[in-house]
C-alpha cells in the first residue's frame, strides 16, 4: 500500500477543480518533457466536469496528449451516458487524441472488454496519470461488486481493460461497462482521486483503514499502489 496518502480539502467544487486541473496540467507537461507525449486516463461522471472545463483552457501541447476514459459504459458513441463523448467535447477541439475504448455498443460485454484491452496494448504504459472518482458504494472506475469483481481486482497484470457487469446495476446508468483493471490503475505514474461529500470521504477513510482486506474497490486500489496518492476533496 502507498505509504503516503495526502488529503487536499477545498471549500467547494470550483476550488477543487482549479487545483486538480493545475496538477493534471503539470503532470502532462512533465510527461511531454520526459517522453515527448502524455497518456492519461480520466474519470467519467458529473463530478469531474468542472475539472475538465478548467483543464481544457490550459495552454498545453495538446497534440502530444492521448486521453482515454478510465471506464466506459457500453453504449453508442454520442450517447449521453458515454464517458468518451463527454471527454471529446472538451479536449478534441484542443487537438488532443481522445480515444474511445468501446467503439461499438456490442451485446457481449466480455467481448467489448477484450476489444478494449487489445486497443490498450498500442498505448504507452504505464499511464502518466489515472484520475479516479469514487462512488458512495466504494466503486472506482467501473470496478463494482458483481460477477467480474475478482477478475478486475486480481486478473493478469498484462490485462489493461475488461468488460464488467455491475451487480446491482447502478440506477443512473443501468448498462454493462468496460473498465481499466486494477493493475492498469495502480501502475500509473500518478494516481489522483477527486470526490465530494462527507459520505464518500467516510468510505475512503474506512477503505484506507481496511487495507488489502477492504471490500471496497477504492480500498483495493489504494492498497495496490506504492506511489503517493493525492485525494482532492470538497464538502459539496
Amino acid at each position: 500500500m502507498s505509504d503516503e496518502v495526502e488529503w487536499w480539502e477545498y471549500d467547494d467544487l470550483a476550488e477543487l477543480a482549479a487545483a486538480v486541473a493545475g496538477d493534471i496540467g503539470f503532470i502532462i507537461e512533465s510527461a511531454i518533457d520526459a517522453r515527448g507525449a502524455a497518456v492519461i486516463a480520466l474519470a467519467g461522471g458529473k463530478t469531474p466536469i468542472p475539472i475538465y472545463e478548467a483543464l481544457s483552457s490550459a495552454k498545453l501541447d495538446w497534440k502530444r496528449v492521448t486521453i482515454i476514459p478510465g471506464d466506459e459504459r457500453i453504449v453508442p458513441l454520442g450517447d449521453p451516458l458515454s464517458n468518451v463523448t463527454a471527454l471529446a467535447k472538451f479536449f478534441l477541439p484542443k487537438g488532443a487524441r481522445v480515444m474511445p475504448i468501446v467503439p461499438n455498443a456490442i451485446a457481449d460485454y466480455k467481448a467489448a472488454g477484450r476489444s478494449a484491452d487489445a486497443l490498450m496494448q498500442d498505448l504507452h504504459w504505464p499511464l502518466d496519470l489515472c484520475l479516479l472518482g469514487v462512488g458512495s458504494d466504494g466503486h472506482t472506475a467501473s470496478i463494482f461488486p458483481g460477477p467480474d469483481f475478482d477478475e478486475a481486482i486480481a486478473g493478469p497484470k498484462e490485462c489493461r481493460a475488461l468488460g464488467v457487469m455491475p451487480h446491482p446495476m447502478p440506477d443512473d446508468a443501468p448498462v454493462p461497462r468496460v473498465t481499466l483493471s486494477l493493475a492498469a490503475i495502480t501502475t500509473a505514474r500518478a494516481l489522483v482521486i477527486a470526490c465530494t461529500g462527507t459520505e464518500k470521504r467516510t468510505v475512503i477513510e474506512n477503505a484506507i483503514k481496511q487495507g488489502r482486506s477492504s471490500p471496497y474497490p477504492i480500498g483495493r486500489a489504494l492498497a495496490g499502489t506504492e506511489l503517493p496518492v493525492d485525494i482532492h476533496w470538497a464538502r459539496a
